[in-house]
């Protein structure tokens, strides 16, 4: 494990201690945990969209298997 020792305003170290009561958190690392699973989530989010925008169409042709589709 790693120690950071962080600075916050009044207003977001009270929303933290309240987020923590209220989820029955033991500690406030484990809301600052969850804040930074969340950030890397929405990055990685962010990233998948990226990849989907560079999606080549050729694709299409290239990887079907030949079969048609039959119900």
């Amino acid at each position: 494990m790693t120690k950071f020792f962080i600075l916050l305003p009044d207003s977001l170290a009270r929303f933290a201690e309240n987020y923590r009561r209220k989820r029955g958190l033991r500690s406030r690392s484990q809301v600052f945990e969850e804040a930074i699973k969340l950030l890397r989530s929405r990055e990685l989010e962010t990233a998948y969209g990226e990849a989907a925008g560079e999606y080549d169409k050729s694709w299409e042709v290239t990887s079907s298997d030949g079969l048609s589709n039959e119900t």
